[in-house]
């Protein structure tokens, strides 16, 4: 799979921009602030509907304007797709499949697929849980697109029922009448049932993720490991011993029961997906806090190469974006990611200068300056 044609209007520095694509290595180069990374986060946004760099929409929309747009061209075999996105903040996005009518933006899910290596990948070994929840989250989504609906199911249960806990911790500190929680387990029963979805789907990816990482690492940076991915539920232990959703949703059930009387006095849901996270370890000790800066940058990208690993074995290669990632390398591991990406079928890459993309990566270069992309 690989993007043909990008065509932005209004999306972040860009008034509106064309720019044709290739299969193989396409190098965006620019100084800093001339709109590079904005180009390859476009692509991003089709493959996940979010950025890499901010959270919320509103800063995707050109200053003055009321929305953006991005549209791709993306050919897949001998099939041929034409994706477009309306973002809208405040409001609903909009969005298109070869011009038809319009449908959900979930529904563009899958079409571009993609594998990310930027600077704030760092996160994911020193980050927040958070960092990493999303990091699994979005994989299992670029595995499976229907997964986007259990996610937002699974958001929509978990505020319904955060509000629940919120006005009964109030009632209770203003001395307020006991309220009516038979409510509660209803939405307990909903929690389980998409919260057990989540929890298997990210289980799975582990299992099938872990040798992938620890091949990687070793390619990376050769008798540094072995490095292990370990789920860390709140749950409790017994969450990696469950062989069926049915299992997991009792245990969901049973966690959330046990956990209600702290739940209701602090007003918010304490078991779930939401609040669990992936130990990384390096050896017998976990990364965050003890591996150093280079083993800890040779992990972040191990776990991105395990992606592409994944997601090229299961049938549809995604397209690598390497977004000014070689700066923050040191030597050796510079080239040694360069190698290892080199033969994807199609990489884009971002960089101040043409001495910061390794020789390995040759292919088409594109001048990225004053609002406009000038190939060369």
């Amino acid at each position: 799979m690989h993007v043909t044609h990008l065509s932005l209007a209004d999306f972040r520095s860009y008034a509106r921009v064309e720019v044709p694509l290739d299969p193989g290595v396409t190098a965006f180069v620019g100084s800093n602030g001339q709109g590079k990374t904005n180009l390859v986060e476009a692509v991003g946004y089709l493959a996940t509907l979010g950025s890499h760099r901010v959270s919320s929409d509103a800063p995707l929309v050109r200053m003055g304007a009321e929305r953006a747009v991005i549209r791709a061209a993306v050919t897949q075999g001998e099939r041929q797709q034409l994706v477009e996105l309306e973002l809208n903040p405040g409001r609903a996005n909009r969005a298109r499949i070869n011009r038809s009518s319009q449908v959900r933006p979930r529904d563009v899910l899958g079409i571009v697929r993609t594998v990310l290596f930027a600077p704030e990948d760092l996160a994911l070994v020193k980050g927040d849980p958070g960092e990493r929840r999303r990091f699994l989250d979005e994989l299992i989504t670029a595995r499976s697109p229907r997964m986007a609906g259990v996610r937002s199911d699974y958001e929509r249960v978990l505020k319904q029922r955060n509000t629940l806990l919120k006005s009964a911790a109030m009632a209770r500190r203003h001395g307020g009448r006991s309220m009516d929680m038979s409510t509660l387990d209803v939405w307990d029963q909903h929690l389980g049932q998409v919260g057990a979805e989540l929890l298997a789907q990210r289980l799975d990816l582990i299992a099938t993720l872990q040798p992938m990482a620890d091949k990687a690492y070793e390619q990376l940076a050769p008798g540094g490991g072995p490095v292990s991915l370990e789920y860390r539920s709140s749950v409790g232990e017994g969450v990696g011993s469950a062989r069926t959703r049915e299992e997991l949703y009792g245990q969901l059930i049973e966690a959330l029961t046990g956990a209600r009387k702290q739940e209701i006095e602090r007003g918010v849901t304490l078991v779930g997906p939401h609040r669990d996270d992936l130990v990384l370890k390096l050896g017998q000790l976990p990364a965050k806090g003890y591996a150093s800066h280079g083993e800890s940058w040779s992990y972040a990208l191990s776990l991105r190469l395990a992606s592409y690993d994944l997601l090229r074995s299961e049938g549809n290669e995604p397209v690598l974006v390497l977004d000014d990632v070689f700066a923050e390398l040191d030597a050796r591991r510079r080239e040694r990611l360069a190698e290892l990406v080199a033969p994807g079928e199609q990489v884009l890459v971002t960089a101040a200068v043409d001495d910061d993309v390794p020789g390995v990566l040759a292919g088409a270069r594109c001048v990225v300056a004053g609002g406009e992309v000038a190939r060369v």
